[in-house]
């Protein structure tokens, strides 16, 4: 074990558990579901800002991504930047009217705003089950991601990492709820982006600066330096069906659409638009940029998601590799603790409470139920990500893209169309996720597309078609 590096991290953890405790003792008074899974819709402009970012930058980010770029080249740098747009695309969409309905309906889970359009309790099970098996996929890959950190960064035995990150994450989103997320999260954003600098910086500076580190690349594949990177992967149907995943699609995220009913007022909207776009512009560019670099000061690297806890040891003093160790541990933190935090709130909010809604008012048993759901299934997780794959990222594109094929259609028609039903709804989920699954299962690529194009069109031809057999609801 690394005393320098861990010293610094422990440092980080406990100042996580400081504001963990501090958004309990701030818990506002009235509706406990409203404080545990919204923090009473009190976020403003900043906190928005970074809490959808971070709940969107991940290990994906931060190790898949980088990853991806040392083994591709600076064509995936180019790539990653599609995602700019991601933040403006989920607050200018969703946004405003989101809120507005979210507030007219009462409604805290994404699930609820769908059963307040549709009326129809199939779609919300379904909708439930859904979330929750993508949710476990998703998760898993950043449960693996922070213990490959603490393993490679800080030698830490995986299994170890892996007990001490996700027990530490399970505690704080169990006991803290939505408040101490958020504000954790706004803490989270603010270190990626320091790590970010300061990690960029130092990989420049290790390779000799730029033009040294890009000729460098060039002598060890020139296809390094190419748009179309390695093997030429980087087709325009592969752009294509990059873009579509990681940023049209990133809408119909619930961990993401879940901030859009959680702020404050208009302004807190306005300004969560600039500064989130800001914040994921700078994230994205530093640390694919970084991976990419990484290569030209670490040629050898067997396992691409290693490439980020690497170079911190090669290119950084113990204590400033400590500090860098928090930036993606932010990045897997943030995005595990939203996605926790949905997932217990289906489960209590969606299933439960749909089964039993005379518990409706028991405010002690939703504490103790919201409290250890969140908490078994932070544990749950841990079994799950004992034996880790080589690469992250496309581990983590699958489970987002089985929530896009699901959830994109039926919430964005369900907002702008108003003939928009059930069973144009439900006919749109079955239909987007079953072929999403198919043809992610069997390695299919119609086209040279990835599945989430053939599902997302195929989800929003069968919405359309269904529409014509089911009953027009009021919005």
């Amino acid at each position: 074990m690394k005393a320098g590096i861990v010293l610094p991290l422990i440092a980080y953890l406990l100042l996580v558990a400081a504001l963990s405790v501090y958004a309990m003792r701030k818990r506002r008074e009235g509706n406990f579901l409203t404080e545990y899974f919204l923090g009473s819709r009190s976020m403003g402009g900043f906190v928005l800002a970074m809490t959808l970012t971070t709940t969107y930058i991940s290990a994906s980010s931060f190790i898949g991504g980088p990853g991806a770029a040392y083994k591709y080249g600076l064509g995936w740098v180019l790539l990653s930047m599609v995602q700019v747009p991601a933040v403006w695309l989920s607050l200018g969409v969703l946004g405003k009217k989101f809120a507005i309905l979210a507030r007219r309906y009462n409604a805290l889970t994404l699930n609820d705003m769908l059963y307040a359009r549709y009326r129809s309790p199939l779609l919300v099970w379904f909708a439930s089950l859904s979330l929750l098996i993508a949710f476990i996929g998703a998760m898993t890959v950043q449960f693996i991601g922070g213990a490959r950190l603490l393993e490679t960064a800080a030698g830490i035995p995986y299994s170890s990492g892996l007990l001490i990150f996700g027990g530490a994450i399970a505690l704080y989103t169990a006991f803290g709820g939505f408040r101490a997320s958020v504000l954790n999260d706004a803490l989270q954003g603010v270190v990626m982006l320091l790590g970010t600098f300061i990690l960029l910086f130092a990989v420049i500076h290790s390779a000799g600066g730029m033009h040294s580190a890009v000729q460098k690349l060039q002598q060890i594949d020139p296809q390094l330096i190419s748009p179309g990177g390695v093997d030429n992967i980087l087709s325009p149907t592969f752009l294509a069906s990059f873009s579509v995943l990681v940023c049209f699609g990133v809408i119909g995220l619930p961990h993401t659409a879940v901030r859009c009913i959680s702020y404050k007022d208009s302004k807190a909207v306005h300004r969560g638009i600039l500064l989130g776009t800001v914040v994921v512009t700078v994230l994205m560019f530093g640390m694919h940029l970084a991976g990419a670099l990484g290569r030209a000061v670490m040629p050898g690297l067997t396992v691409p998601d290693l490439v980020i806890p690497t170079l911190m040891i090669h290119v950084l003093p113990p204590l400033a590799a400590g500090i860098f160790l928090a930036a993606p541990m932010a990045a897997i933190m943030s995005t595990i603790n939203a996605q926790l935090l949905q997932s217990s709130a289906t489960i209590v909010k969606d299933l439960f409470l749909r089964v039993r809604p005379q518990q409706l008012d028991n405010e002690p048993l939703l504490r103790k139920i919201s409290a250890t759901v969140t908490l078994v299934l932070g544990l749950l997780l841990l079994v799950a990500a004992w034996n880790p794959p080589d690469m992250l990222i496309w581990l983590n594109l699958l489970a987002f893209g089985g929530l896009e094929a699901v959830f994109l259609w039926p919430l964005v028609l369900g907002l702008y169309w108003e003939k928009a039903n059930a069973a144009g709804a439900l006919s749109s989920m079955i239909g987007g996720a079953g072929c999403y699954t198919l043809l992610a299962s069997f390695s299919l690529q119609p086209w040279g597309f990835h599945p989430i194009v053939p599902s997302l069109l195929l989800s929003l031809i069968a919405f359309v078609i269904g529409n014509r057999f089911g009953r027009p609801v009021r919005p």
